[in-house]
């Protein structure tokens, strides 16, 4: 990696001047290893293991925000325009306390313009409970039906059973484990096994930590989360199988060479990836922020909110594991294996001898000779700025004129 090559190289020019620094841009652009994402693989570890706990800790304990889908109840929904202005939510669920003396488990309108509704959602209800709360919101609220008068029919009520939501979580669960099972295989057989065992490692963790944040936010968890949560995988696999396809070419018939570790390798991958693995993210990043900005600035709360924001977190914690966790977790079950710790030792032993020729040539070297250095230096660059200086006397141009008549010989 760099620092190598700067040491392999150090003994050549001793008074050399230290090379400019890189900004970080370019650093990313050209992919050559500067980035020590692996050799801080503690760092990342750490990072991890807390992210995880906090996540667990938060589904143990607060759990989740749970749709009416998943627990049943009744749903009442009337338009936001009333005879007397518009329709809030804290208007509607005052109306709602006032008839059952107990408030609503939630109140949020959907829409904008004359398209906006306002939606109560309570634990279920009865008839007669029903047929109170839309009095009292037709009482207190008169919404406007479709012929623009204070109507009655305008509010609508339904009943939503908690089986639905428990039959869609038992399919995506089956969907998961189906696809967790081929996708080991696929990797098993493409790649190697401990590639696919840490692949697998990053994508639990991808779903632990979405799961997770929707727990310590409060998301709501609806039909389109689960769905959405089943949407990430393919993503977070992906970025990962990008990044240890460029791990296993440049790791091929590495135990033969002396160059550099596995270790290194591969973090080399990383960075020759990372620009790659970033500008891919952004791109798939930018339509769901403006799916996420439509769902909840143009339309309110709904599906598209919701499918947005697990598509968002998955991702984003995609891109870390597959970054951060994936490669530096491969390079140490990789390091389990004697083949590898000897080639590591190899490379040590190698750069040992390196480093001790080095000094050698440094201790023969006579730094009080500053004049005759500094001679060679300049003879030096004179000799490559003349090498990139065109020729002064321009080569000899054919004749240009009328033919001669007479043929070459």
């Amino acid at each position: 990696m760099a620092d190598e090559l700067n040491t392999e190289t150090a003994g050549a020019t001793p008074a050399a001047k230290p090379a400019r620094r890189e900004s970080v841009f370019h650093r990313l652009y050209v992919g050559t290893g500067a980035f020590d994402i692996v050799g801080k693989r503690k760092r990342w570890y750490v990072f991890f293991a807390v992210l995880v706990l906090v996540c667990l800790a938060s589904i143990g304990i607060k759990g989740f925000n749970l749709g009416i889908e998943f627990e049943g109840g009744t749903q009442i929904q009337m338009p936001a325009q009333g005879a007397n202005g518009p329709i809030t939510a804290d208007d509607a669920k005052r109306a709602f306390a006032d008839a059952l003396g107990e408030q609503a488990e939630s109140a949020q309108t959907v829409g904008v313009g004359n398209a906006a509704t306002v939606q109560l959602r309570s634990s279920t209800l009865d008839a007669d409970q029903v047929g109170k709360v839309k009095q009292s919101l037709f009482d207190e609220l008169k919404p406007l039906g479709s012929n623009g008068q204070p109507s009655a029919q305008a509010i609508s009520d339904s009943a939503v059973s908690a089986s639905w939501g428990q039959e869609i979580s038992r399919q995506a669960l089956i969907a998961l484990g189906v696809f967790m099972v081929l996708v080991t295989v696929f990797l098993a057989i493409y790649f190697e096994r401990w590639m696919a065992i840490t692949a697998l490692i990053a994508l639990v963790h991808d779903i632990l930590v979405t799961a997770g944040i929707y727990s310590l936010v409060g998301f709501e968890v609806t039909p389109a989360t689960v769905i959405g949560l089943l949407t990430i995988l393919g993503f977070s696999l992906y970025d990962t199988v990008v990044v240890f396809d460029k791990v296993k070419e440049n790791t091929r018939g590495i135990l033969g060479l002396t160059r550099r570790t596995y270790g290194e390798t591969a973090n080399l991958a990383l960075n020759q990836t990372l620009m790659r693995s970033i500008n891919t993210s952004v791109i798939a990043l930018l339509p769901v922020l403006g799916l996420l900005i439509v769902g909840y600035i143009l339309l309110g709360s709904g599906t598209l909110q919701d499918l947005a924001l697990v598509q968002l977190t998955g991702m984003l914690a995609g891109v870390l594991s597959s970054l951060f966790l994936a490669t530096p977790l491969l390079v140490d079950l990789k390091m389990r294996d004697p083949k590898y710790k000897q080639q590591a030792e190899r490379v040590r032993a190698r750069r040992a001898n390196q480093a001790r020729k080095a000094a050698e040539r440094d201790a023969d070297f006579d730094a009080a000779d500053d004049e005759a250095l500094d001679a060679e230096l300049r003879k030096e660059k004179a000799y490559a700025a003349a090498a990139s200086v065109p020729a002064r006397t321009p080569k000899a141009q054919p004749r240009r004129g009328r033919p001669s008549g007479k043929r070459k010989r």
